[in-house]
């Protein structure tokens, strides 16, 4: 078998000089691959791109894995800058097996990439496959996940312990796996995706400018008859996930109200996205309860709830784009309406 031709995608905003460490990281987990590491300069303006450029040329010795650095013009987020290194290609025209997709706060440990590697060539209907995401003290952050729908987002408000058992089927986190598994979607953090299934899908929609972006990816390619497979042998470090600020129910920002909307409309129409809000409500309402009765009022989920539906009545009213600067896919922005 030949050994398989890989391109790597870190999408840089901001982070230099993690991005460069990223960069590094992936560069020595491909030894003895073929291949180039590709790094997106998401409009950064602040000196990311000349950093990088010079930093890498100490890099670039034959027998490595060669790291180019691409600047774009507008910020249009990740889905966009990964597609913006996937339509440049690699520097000598090769046409790559896989596109592996790393954060640019993420390290892979030894044998992260050649795990997922072997795990797509050894399964043709596997389509993507995805790593164990850890803390850099090596404790494991959930990586893989259930697609969302009205008995999650109802399940996910609620946070009361009857419901969640009641649906347990439904809920978006997946128990922790421990073997390789099938699942709905992946962290888009550290991603290996085949060749041939962004042929039969196309690439990211970009109306996500953040979020939901990997959650729409798999679902196209699980509606196109490709698998998803979670590979807890693939470990990567990953510093930003416990730091986001996205645990904080209030803090949720207008881009992840954007590509939540998007992502329910696109799959079911204004109504299944009316529905969705209304299930973040009515948990929302029996969290508020239950937390009441013990003394102690949470009323973050529903605040989040009603927060939604004021965001969705902007969208329709204003009919105002969901993402800023840059170009759509092939979606509309709102999907059906």
């Amino acid at each position: 078998m030949k050994s398989a031709i890989v391109q790597t995608i870190i999408v840089n905003y901001r982070t230099p000089h993690l991005t460069l460490r990223a960069a590094r990281g992936v560069q020595k987990a491909m030894a003895g691959m073929s291949g180039e590491v590709t790094i997106i300069d998401n409009a950064s303006q602040d000196g990311s791109a000349p950093f990088l450029m010079d930093a890498i040329q100490s890099d670039n010795q034959p027998g490595r894995v060669p790291i180019r650095v691409i600047t774009s013009d507008v910020n249009g987020g990740f889905g966009a800058g990964v597609n913006l290194g996937i339509e440049a290609g690699m520097a000598d025209r090769r046409i790559p097996d896989y596109f592996y997709l790393l954060n640019s706060d993420a390290f892979p440990l030894e044998d992260a990439l050649s795990s997922l590697v072997e795990t797509l060539n050894l399964n043709k209907r596997l389509g993507i496959a995805g790593s164990q995401i850890v803390g850099e003290d090596g404790g494991s952050h959930q990586t893989a996940f259930r697609f969302p729908g009205l008995l999650s987002e109802f399940e996910a408000a609620a946070s009361f312990s009857p419901v969640s058992r009641l649906f347990k089927r439904f809920t978006v986190p997946m128990t922790l796996p421990r073997k390789e598994i099938d699942c709905d979607w992946l962290a888009g953090a550290s991603m290996l995706i085949r060749h041939d299934v962004l042929d039969d899908i196309g690439t990211f929609d970009e109306a996500f400018f953040l979020y939901f972006e990997e959650t729409d990816l798999c679902r196209r390619a699980r509606l196109a008859g490709w698998r998803t497979r979670y590979v807890p042998a693939s470990k990567v470090a990953h510093v930003g996930s416990a730091s986001t600020g996205m645990q904080d129910w209030l803090r949720k920002p207008d881009y992840w109200l954007d590509s939540r909307l998007h992502y329910f409309v696109k799959n079911g129409g204004w109504t299944y996205a009316f529905l969705a809000n209304l299930a973040c409500v009515l948990g929302g309402l029996l969290h508020g309860l239950q937390t009441s009765l013990r003394g102690r009022p949470a009323l973050g989920p529903l605040r989040l709830g009603i927060r939604q539906f004021g965001h969705m009545a902007g969208r329709i009213v204003g009919r105002k784009p969901v993402q800023r600067g840059q170009k759509t896919n092939s979606v509309p922005a709102f999907g059906r309406i």
